[in-house]
């Protein structure tokens, strides 16, 4: 596959993820804060960056946020309270536990919202951020991306416990398992959880189970995977099953959509 084209840097596909970062961020205010990932461009347009301030980062112009430099995979706008992500991962886990502190000395009521994969809470950052978050009860949620492949090796072959959200328990903090497929799903559980955390109940550890339609990165053959699995994932596209859910609750119509 050719990956020869305009924009500079690896590109790691968002699609079967969108809801997450719909769903999560769209309970947040101007003045909290979320951090930038692999897979963020959901996250970042509903936190209210705007698509040509984005799109100018990740085409290297000057008159993006980050004037160029950073791309789309480590773009961080502060003033819209995007924090860009890590090329060490699982650090922006510690980089956002840090923030969620800084937010309740200051005592400004702002939440924090760490996105990160699922390959990720291999790593000591995780383990390690989230205890002292639990323990000092900050102000922020964990939102995870289970897509079931941490790059290339399935959560099963390398953690004893691949249930995500239970690892909450031995950190003292609520955790939940969720659809991430359902944007609304996402929407109630990430409200109820970044609530409690703006009324001073500390952390939530959120697990959202969703579809890697491609690979890795734009390029990956993905030999990995069984190709019939690949296919039936696909048939889980968030946005498909949010416009027929519009359309059957009359909240949309056929014709309206069509002049949209």
């Amino acid at each position: 596959m050719s990956t020869k084209g305009d924009l500079p840097g690896w590109f790691h596909a968002m699609l079967g993820h969108e809801a997450v970062g719909v769903g999560v961020v769209s309970n947040l205010e101007r003045a909290d804060y979320v951090n930038n990932t692999h897979r963020g461009r959901a996250i970042l347009l509903t936190k209210g960056v705007p698509l040509k301030r984005f799109m100018a980062e990740v085409f290297g112009r000057k008159t993006g946020p980050c004037h160029g430099i950073a791309g789309e995979m480590h773009l961080s706008d502060v003033e819209y309270g995007v924090i860009g992500s890590s090329a060490f991962i699982g650090a922006q886990i510690s980089i956002m536990v840090g923030m969620a502190l800084a937010c309740k000395y200051r005592t400004t009521g702002q939440v924090v919202v760490c996105f990160f994969g699922d390959g990720t809470v291999d790593n000591g950052y995780f383990h390690e951020s989230i205890n002292i978050a639990s323990k000092w009860k900050l102000p922020i949620v964990f939102a995870i991306d289970n897509n079931r492949w941490a790059q290339f090796v399935p959560q099963e072959a390398t953690a004893a416990q691949p249930e995500i959200w239970r690892k909450a328990e031995g950190y003292n903090m609520p955790g939940k398992r969720a659809n991430g497929r359902d944007v609304l799903e996402v929407y109630e559980t990430s409200r109820e959880a970044i609530e409690r955390a703006r009324k001073g109940g500390g952390p939530t550890l959120l697990e959202y189970m969703v579809d890697r339609w491609m690979g890795h990165y734009i390029g990956d053959p993905q030999k990995y995977r069984d190709p019939k699995e690949i296919a039936e994932v696909r048939k889980n596209d968030p946005i498909t099953l949010f416009y027929n859910r519009l359309l059957d609750d009359k909240i949309l119509t056929l014709k309206y959509v069509e002049k949209l």
